[in-house]
């Protein structure tokens, strides 16, 4: 997320407290990564919220045996197997022939939407010590209102990035994420938003 600061204050802790221009109070920390000092808008009523939907080529119905949620993709395009017995993702997808993947996390356990965030950047840091939030958005996908992150991370001297969905309704929670190097995030996007944008509820 790019902001436009209008005022800084020093915090005596390292921290930049900081005005967006929005007008949303945030607190920047040294490590590139922010946090909102204000309550946070209910995800149903944020006007900036953006709607996707199903590309007409994903025609495959992949469905999780965890959660009542699925994903629509073109098998021309993208490879999946199910994941190991003990394996924390259920199904792990591979952009044919590419250095694109992703993965697809599903628990029966609700988590609230407005702390995914902090969730996932642990689970991020837990891969790679370095790992930072880039970007974050709410999308509507299929008519499920879900969060966007975008992080990067550092692991065996790789830098990578993590652009997914996170989701949670009374019937569990989904990590979706897609993951490349940080070089070829460019080229890869397209077809990482489009396996993204199959996510639905069955």
């Amino acid at each position: 997320m790019y902001m436009t600061l209008f005022m800084l204050t020093l915090d005596c802790f390292g921290q930049t407290k900081a005005v967006t221009d929005k007008g949303e109070e945030v607190i920047l920390y040294d490590n590139g990564t922010w946090k909102s000092l204000e309550k946070k808008t209910g995800w149903e009523t944020r006007l900036d919220t953006l709607k996707f939907t199903k590309p007409a080529s994903s025609k495959f119905l992949v469905k999780s045996s965890v959660v009542d949620n699925g994903i629509w993709l073109d098998p021309k395009v993208w490879q999946f197997k199910k994941g190991k017995e003990g394996d924390a993702m259920e199904y792990k997808f591979t952009l044919t022939g590419q250095d694109a993947y992703a993965m697809f996390i599903s628990e029966r356990t609700q988590i609230p939407l407005n702390t995914l965030e902090e969730v996932a950047l642990k689970n991020a840091v837990d891969a790679a010590p370095d790992a930072k939030l880039i970007k974050q958005e709410v999308r509507n996908i299929n008519g499920l209102t879900v969060y966007l992150l975008q992080m990067e991370g550092t692991i065996s001297g790789i830098n990578f990035v993590y652009y997914g969905y996170y989701y949670s309704d009374e019937n569990g929670t989904v990590q979706f994420v897609t993951y490349t190097a940080k070089n070829l995030l460019k080229k890869y996007l397209p077809e990482m938003e489009s396996l993204l944008n199959g996510f639905v509820k069955l």
